[in-house]
This record gives C-alpha cells, structure tokens and sequence, in this order.
C-alpha cells in the first residue's frame, strides 16, 4: 500500500524577497515530535539553526516564551474568488483582488497557498458558471513574477466533472504553471455534497434566485450532462493532472465505491469526505483526509455530513483546510490539539501533512536547511494571536 503522502513534485521557482538574517530566542519551539525552548535562525531564507535553551542573544528577537512553529500550508481555499467576485456578477480588478487575497492570508499565517480555480464551465442564464481558470492564473503568475506577493502561491484546478468544457479549459495549463493540484469535482445534484436536494435548492435560491422552475431545470441539465460526458470527463481529468505534473484529490467522496474509483485514479487525498465510512476507506486506501477548519471549530459540518471532529477522534484525520474562513486554518490548529493533547501532531495537519502530500519536501517543519517559513503565536483565552509572520525569513505580517 502507498503512504497518504507519496510525494509529486512541484516546482519551485521564486518566491518573496528573503532578509538577510532572522534569530528568534526564548521560544517555545514545535518541532515535529516536541515543543523545545529554544531559538532558531533562519539566513538567505531558510533555517541555518536550531538551538535549545532560554538565552537571547543580542541580536536575536526575545519571543518570551510564545511559540514559533513553521508556516502554514493551505491546500484548498475559495479565498480568492470570494476577492474577485465578492457579489454575484460583480468582477471586481483583479491585480488588486489578487493582492488583497494574498495579505490576508499572509495575515492569517498562511505562507504557502494552492490557489483554488474552478475549470468546466456551465451556459445558460442565472445558473451559468463563465470560464475564468486560464485567465485569473495568468494574471496571478505575472503579479507572482514581479515579486508583489508577499507568500508562496501554486494553481489548485478544480475540475468539475458535470460541466460542458472541463477538459478544453485543462488543455489551456502547462506544466510550467505552477499546477500543484487537480481536484476532481462531481457536483450533479443528488449525490456527494449536493445529495440533499433541498439543501442545493436552498443554496441556489440565495446565490443566483432561482425560481422553481429554473431550479428544476438547472437539475435536469446538469443530470443529463453528467450521464452523457461525466465519465469521459473524469479520464481526461486524471490524464490531464499527469501531464501537468500535479497532485490528484478527490472531493466529497461519499460511499465506499466512491473511494473506491479515487483509489484507481491515483488520488493522493481527499478533500472533504461526506462520511465516516468514505473517512475509513480513505485510510484502508492509502488516502490521505483532509477536513475544513470550519467545521471543526463550529463542531460540525454547516451541510450536515460527518463532523470534522468525530473524525479526529476515530484517528482519520491528516490535514485541516481553512476552505472559506483563512483565519480558521491556524485556530483549528489548537483545537486539535485539545481532541489529542498533541500540539506538534496537530500543527502537521497544517503545516507537514499538507505539504508532503503536494510534494513540497522543502518547508513544514522547523528544520535545518527548510525554507524560513515562520509564525510567532502568543495565546489569549485559549485563542492563538499571531505575533509574527516571515516568508523565507522576511517578514509579511
């Protein structure tokens, strides 16, 4: 059986300006198995040294006793749609969109991001859905290239299954755009995430005012659209994620036999599962579980599927996604660490685990020769305050 973490590699090229030297001392350091007084030095921006012990050197930053751990590393956020569309059918510019999302992540303790773009496009009127994917990533790669980021940025594509130019839109990405990710996205109401008609109806009702009937036929469309191409959609997608040399998730994966074809198709982890049952067939497939940061601090999924923290719980738990509230990633962090009194187990989830499962073997963990990816964290009624923010050892927030 593979591990839920068998690399892919993904280039990585150029990032946020580095500073020449940065010594934090006097610091409750989370390491991979433990949490050590220490200081840590980070020069050309990556980590040079580790060290145990109280003292602070006169050139070193006294974090009196907060915790420096490494980076956060986010694997799924619709953080940056939410910035170019913050209305319905309101395209707000998109180098200052781009520019917004990227400081509040950075603000959040996010250091390294897989930007989520949807490819597959829908026709029609109210419950269209415009192809957006190739064009966005152009302007994020250029905005990348001029150094105006102050974290690290890859593409997610979420390749929607049940759409009607899913695999034309793939074709428009080549290997040197930074692709980490290809999740496969089933949307067709009636099962995984929209198998609760009502639940979808009401979604729909508030986001594009459906009446009835449109809501009927928007249901009759997609259902038709996934039984005559969904398939050939889904094999072109797999093979598509290969040439681009990127990481393959599923998403909202449900039943056993769903789980079943992610195995088949390579799926490295799944975004999401709906079930416990799907959570335990990803274990026994060697498929990593990620879970959204929002559900498990409100104690449970706003759609009603298996609760991030029942699954924390039954040890099927591997990486936490911020998905729509970035500041969660860090806070869902301590909350694990309350479900297993294991604060370095639970900070992988958001920083290691994420990482190897993209291939990115170069930051995630505070190491000698690491990139000096770094967050200062204090507490305040049990609530982790970010006291500090270095991206390859600069500072960003």
């Amino acid at each position: 059986m593979n591990s839920p973490f068998d690399p892919i590699p993904v280039a990585d090229r150029h990032d946020s300006a580095m500073s020449e030297t940065l010594h934090l001392a006097n610091a409750r350091l989370v390491l991979s198995d433990r949490v050590m007084t220490g200081h840590i030095r980070i020069e050309q921006g990556q980590i040079s040294e580790i060290r145990e012990g109280d003292s602070v050197p006169s050139s070193a930053i006294d974090c009196r006793g907060d915790y420096v751990m490494p980076g956060l590393v986010e694997l799924h956020t619709d953080n940056l749609e939410r910035h170019i569309e913050p209305r319905p059918d309101v395209d707000w510019p998109h180098v200052s969109a781009l520019l917004a999302h990227d400081a509040e992540l950075a603000s959040t303790g996010i250091t390294t991001v897989f930007d989520a773009l949807r490819v597959g496009s829908i026709t029609g009127k109210k419950a269209r859905y415009d192809p957006y994917a190739r064009g966005l990533a152009t302007e994020l790669l250029q905005i990348r290239a001029e150094n105006h980021f102050k974290i690290s940025h890859f593409l997610h594509l979420r390749a929607e299954i049940c759409s009607e130019t899913l695999l034309e839109e793939m074709a428009e990405f080549g290997p040197a755009d930074r692709v980490g990710i290809v999740s496969l996205m089933d949307h067709t109401p009636g099962q995984r995430q929209f198998r609760d008609l009502g639940a979808l109806k009401t979604y729909l009702t508030k986001k594009r005012s459906l009446t009835d009937d449109e809501f009927v036929a928007h249901v009759d469309k997609l259902k038709a659209l996934q039984a005559r191409i969904g398939a050939q959609h889904e094999v072109g997608a797999v093979q598509e994620a290969k040439r681009l040399g990127a990481t393959l998730a599923s998403h909202d994966d449900t039943t056993t036999e769903q789980v079943a074809t992610s195995q088949r198709n390579g799926i490295s982890f799944a975004e999401f599962p709906t079930t416990r049952a799907a959570a335990e067939a990803c274990r026994d497939a060697g498929i990593a579980v990620m879970m959204g940061a929002p559900n498990l601090i409100r104690g449970g999924s706003h759609s009603g599927n298996v609760a991030a923290h029942e699954l924390a719980q039954a040890e099927l738990l591997d990486i936490i996604s911020s998905d729509y509230v970035p500041s969660a990633l860090l806070l869902s962090a301590f909350r694990l660490a309350e479900i297993w009194n294991d604060l370095p187990r639970a900070v992988a989830c958001v920083t290691a685990n994420p990482a190897r499962a993209t291939g990115l073997n170069d930051r995630g963990t505070l190491k000698p020769g690491l990139r000096g990816d770094i967050l200062r964290v204090a507490s305040a009624r049990n609530t982790p305050v970010l006291r500090g923010v270095w991206s390859r050892g600069h500072r960003v927030a």
